[in-house]
């Protein structure tokens, strides 16, 4: 009888455990993802500016700073028109640590993000990078409200000598607000 008890003794620790164990691996709170193959999110090595704009994606969807700041070059500029400047408008820009920071901002604003990148304009590739445009639809929804933008971003993009990743070294933001 004594066999009996300290095996059952065993066995519950053992299920307890293996309950705990099984659901650490379980998050509740983790974003689902569609799994189909055209909206699958994959993290990628860089190797190429498609890549990038997967990662781009990834970063957006995940709300994640660290993936983002990998797309971006050092000398990563950001570049957009407000019309709300003087009578007709200006381009505005700012550097890499600036727009790590307007995105920070962006990923703690609004609950769900979602990136969609569509037809690419044209692709005209040089001799140290590459530049290409894309179509795209940004969503965004949060307690402040929801919002859907439409537009084009033309990227120029160039290959890191020291770790072989593409990475953005312009954004020229045509979003339709």
């Amino acid at each position: 009888m004594l066999i009996g008890h300290r095996l059952f003794l065993f066995m519950s620790k053992y299920s307890i455990f293996l309950f705990i164990l099984l659901l650490g691996c379980f998050n509740p709170f983790a974003p689902k993802i569609e799994h189909s193959p055209e909206n699958e999110l994959v993290l990628t090595e860089q190797q190429t500016p498609e890549e990038v704009l997967q990662n781009f994606a990834y970063a957006y969807t995940f709300k994640d700073s660290l993936i983002y700041a990998d797309l971006l070059d050092s000398s990563f500029v950001f570049v957009y028109f407000d019309p709300n400047i003087d009578n007709s408008g200006r381009f505005v820009s700012w550097g890499r640590d600036v727009d790590l920071k307007t995105t920070g901002r962006l990923f703690k604003s609004f609950q769900t993000i979602t990136l969609t990148w569509n037809k690419t304009i044209y692709t005209i590739e040089y001799e140290d990078g590459v530049e290409l445009s894309k179509t795209l639809n940004l969503t965004l929804y949060g307690p402040a409200g929801d919002y859907t933008l439409t537009g084009n971003a033309i990227f120029n993009m160039r290959l890191s000598p020291y770790d072989n990743k593409w990475r953005i070294t312009r954004w020229k933001d045509e979003s339709q607000m």
